[in-house]
């Protein structure tokens, strides 16, 4: 079973928090399905999914990632998000 966070308009795909003491950063994950990551991006910001974590303090990642069914290719871009 699958569940999704809701966040701003819409639900991210996956949202990765960090334990408290981890200097690692908090991720918000986007999956397609043979369109593009840069488009996974968009959505992300497009729809606010970031809002879901305005009590989180620490840096942010925004990963998208698209997956090519006929050529079993895929593709991933991240960037960093500036609350």
């Amino acid at each position: 079973m699958r569940l999704e966070m809701p966040a701003g308009n819409g639900f991210a795909d996956m949202v990765f928090l960090p334990k408290r003491a981890s200097s690692n950063p908090a991720l918000v994950l986007e999956l397609k399905w043979d369109k593009t990551a840069e488009g996974a991006i968009n959505q992300i910001k497009r729809k606010s999914y970031v809002s879901s974590l305005k009590e989180y303090r620490g840096n942010i990642l925004l990963v998208g990632i698209n997956y090519e069914k006929k050529n079993k290719i895929h593709e991933c871009r991240i960037e960093k998000f500036e609350l």
